[in-house]
């Protein structure tokens, strides 16, 4: 089966960083037989980057060529249209849920953006969302899988305590709170986090520890480092580092967004906060904090999303579009 993957998210020289979940089940697609091609593209907010992006992919590319089209992010699906191939959207989040401003409120960016994945929903063959609760932005009847993002769980493993802390030159005589998201981030709150991390410094040694612009391969390191990791987005799909943190064994304290719940409802030691407070924030994360790590088994609550099983189900996707097709 031939594949050709569009997105707008994929990792530069300048950002290695960038998209590492649809990297991987590139490299987990191919592994199942799939011929994956990718086209990459930034459309930088520009309507002309779009439309070069759109006229480059039918120059470099015979479309017809392809079993699949199959688009990352729902802006991405655009380049597919008009459809002459079977196209599969798969949606993550901000697509469908748009941007917030610094205020908390929808960007008129973000609207924007809501209402081109919702066009590009209704158009596609087959969608994916990487989440129920993300399924609630889509049109009325548009049909969809839920097909979560992958963990590769031969990297994201647990590693002792002290050796990835010297590895990465952390401090070892406090509890570090680990924070992955851009502070610049409106939707992911970092005033927030750092409010209730200076709550629970008042009686616990802690601080909170930035994790950003790291490697893929490295954030095992950070994830095995930290004490636990601290989620306070307005919004999330279905977010990737949650899921990262547990196959690590790394308790996760978080606001109730995207898939988190179903995630953390049978992982003691882990925590959805009742509410938005620092200091219900700051109670959860000194419980997660007193649970006994030895008894944190986070890794179990992830086993069925190893990047193999996840890659097993997008081709079924794949399949089933191909026969629609015909």
């Amino acid at each position: 089966m031939r594949i050709l993957l569009i997105t707008s998210e994929w990792p530069t020289p300048e950002h290695p960083e960038w998209a590492p979940f649809i990297v991987q089940q590139v490299k987990f697609l191919k592994q199942k037989g799939a011929q994956v091609e990718v086209f990459p593209f930034r459309g930088g907010k520009s309507p002309w980057n779009y439309w070069k992006a759109w006229r480059r992919l039918r120059q470099q590319y015979d479309l017809e060529v392809f079993d699949v089209l199959h688009a990352h992010f729902g802006q991405s699906g655009l380049l597919a249209l008009p459809k002459r191939k079977p196209l599969v959207v798969t949606f993550h989040g901000s697509d469908l849920q748009g941007y917030f401003t610094s205020g908390g409120r929808f960007s008129l960016r973000g609207r924007l953006l809501r209402q081109v994945s919702r066009f590009v929903a209704r158009r596609a063959t087959e969608v994916i969302v990487v989440s129920e609760s993300l399924a609630r932005q889509l049109p009325k009847g548009v049909k969809f899988h839920v097909v979560p993002g992958g963990i590769d769980l031969d990297l994201f493993r647990p590693i002792p305590w002290f050796q990835a802390r010297r590895r990465l030159g952390l401090p070892e005589d406090r509890s570090l709170v680990m924070f992955t998201g851009n502070p610049a981030d409106a939707n992911k709150r970092y005033s927030l986090a750092a409010a209730a991390v200076d709550l629970l410094s008042q009686s616990v040694k802690c601080e909170l520890c930035l994790v950003q612009n790291v490697p893929h391969d490295e954030m095992p390191y950070y994830l095995s480092a930290g004490d636990v990791l601290l989620l306070t987005s307005l919004q999330e799909g279905s977010p990737t580092v949650v899921k990262e943190a547990l196959a690590c064994n790394l308790p996760v304290v978080s606001l109730n967004v995207g898939d988190v719940s179903e995630r953390l409802h049978a992982v003691a030691g882990s925590f959805v906060c009742a509410d938005e407070h620092p200091e219900t924030i700051a109670q959860d994360l000194r419980k997660a904090l007193l649970f006994p790590r030895i008894q944190f088994a986070g890794r179990n609550a992830v086993a069925d999303l190893s990047e193999d099983r996840v890659a097993g189900r997008v081709m079924s996707v794949y399949q089933r579009v191909v026969r629609r097709w015909k």
